[in-house]
């Protein structure tokens, strides 16, 4: 593996700022840069640096490409809080072989908040001025709301190719694969996101609402949160519709508990995520029983595992090991990406893939990109859902669990499907 050495030198300075208001007043019309939950996280505005990445070496190159960055940069960082000083926003594909780009991208402005505390962090290649950039100001710019349609994979050719992976699940080829299909919206020209990232961040609120580079969503799966040391993970697997009342929306968090096909559907994704930081750490723990978690629209199973890091592991590293987990691909490991490869027409991008930011300290937070849709130059929006297949799966089922899965930001540009 060979890095190539970042050359730029940036002066990073960090101040304490008063703002009431909500974090999506910052959030730039045209190129969004943003990553929350609950009214927490941040906004970037302005580019100062792009690092781009591909192949099965990009997270080991994004990791060594940041540390000698941070290494030559002039900080002055007045609240030493996470993510405050120089940080960036990450997004990474699924794939090793994937056309698309990985890439770490340095705003020249942060807008921060964490807790009762905001702040403003100015970033700037040596020799260059400070940004001016400020705030959208403006209300979010109406526009027709979207038709989507089937991509590369049917309705029907989901269904199909659900049915064969349970016959190949059954006869042992794999424990898990994850399938997914995608739909496509024609979204010409320059468009004002903020209204979609707007209604993410009020209707699922509890998920990070990230856009970064051209890739919008609202995830509610966390895979690595490293703050000093202290590693959390959330694993979701395993989901239901809400019910349509109380009474019902209870019984199916009930059914959804004692599922014999979901259980095993999680169990399989927390054992990869067990598995893959034993290389990590030998002091993780996770809960003994799943939990469920609820969505507007759906309830999932959950897992949360902690764990102390050696102080040399970056979340970086540990999103390196991590992914892809059986969340997203399924077990054993290898055998479900070349299921995957064989049965899905279309490369996933960064769709499944890591989504989030990192520090100066190597801290930070990474999810997995769910419940997104990647925008292209082309002016085509495209939207990604997936659902686990085990033993027990019924065709229909998973299919109808797409669905929910893609409602999020089928709503949240206003949009209908086929």
């Amino acid at each position: 593996m060979k890095v190539a050495k970042t050359t730029t030198a940036l002066v990073v300075r960090t101040r304490a700022m008063s703002h009431e208001g909500a974090l999506t007043e910052w959030v730039s019309a045209e190129n969004p840069l943003t990553f929350q939950r609950l009214g927490q996280g941040f906004v970037g505005l302005g580019q100062a640096l792009r690092l781009t990445f591909r192949g099965p070496h990009r997270f080991e190159e994004a990791s060594a490409a940041w540390k000698q960055l941070v290494a030559t940069a002039d900080i002055d960082d007045a609240l030493g809080v996470p993510g405050s000083g120089l940080m960036c926003f990450g997004t990474f594909t699924f794939s090793d072989s994937s056309s698309h780009e990985s890439v770490l991208i340095v705003p020249q402005v942060v807008i921060g908040r964490q807790g009762s505390t905001s702040w403003r962090t100015d970033i700037s290649v040596v020799g260059d001025a400070p940004s001016a950039q400020k705030s959208g100001g403006s209300q979010p710019a109406k526009f027709a709301p979207l038709h989507w349609k089937s991509g590369l994979v049917s309705e029907e050719d989901y269904v199909s190719s659900v049915t064969q992976m349970i016959s190949q699940v059954r006869d042992a080829v794999a424990d898990k694969v994850v399938l997914a299909r995608d739909l496509v919206a024609h979204a010409p020209g320059v468009r004002d996101w903020r209204g979609a990232i707007s209604r993410l961040t009020e209707a699922y609120p509890d998920c990070q609402t990230f856009a970064i580079d051209g890739f919008v969503g609202s995830t509610p799966e966390t895979l690595a949160k490293v703050d000093r040391g202290r590693l959390s993970i959330r694993v979701l697997a395993g989901s239901i519709a809400r019910g349509s009342n109380p009474a019902d929306d209870r019984g199916k968090a009930q059914e959804l508990i004692t599922s014999a096909k979901d259980n095993d559907e999680h169990r399989y994704a927390v054992n990869s995520v067990l598995e893959s930081l034993e290389a990590l750490t030998p002091h993780a723990v996770a809960d003994e029983q799943p939990f469920t978690v609820k969505l507007a629209n759906v309830w999932h199973l959950a897992t949360d595992i902690e764990a102390k890091l050696p102080d040399s592991i970056s979340s970086l590293d540990v999103v390196s090991a991590l992914h892809p987990s059986a969340a997203v691909a399924g077990s054993p490991t290898d055998t479900a990406l070349d299921l995957i490869t064989a049965a899905e027409p279309f490369d996933r991008g960064r769709y499944a893939g890591p989504v989030g930011w990192m520090d100066a300290s190597g801290d930070g937070e990474w999810s997995v990109a769910l419940r997104c849709a990647q925008w292209s130059h082309e002016g085509t929006l495209t939207a990604y859902a997936g659902a686990g297949i085990v033993a027990d799966s019924d065709p229909q089922s998973e299919l109808l669990e797409t669905r929910l899965k893609f409602k999020p930001i089928i709503s949240a540009f206003g949009g209908d499907s086929d």
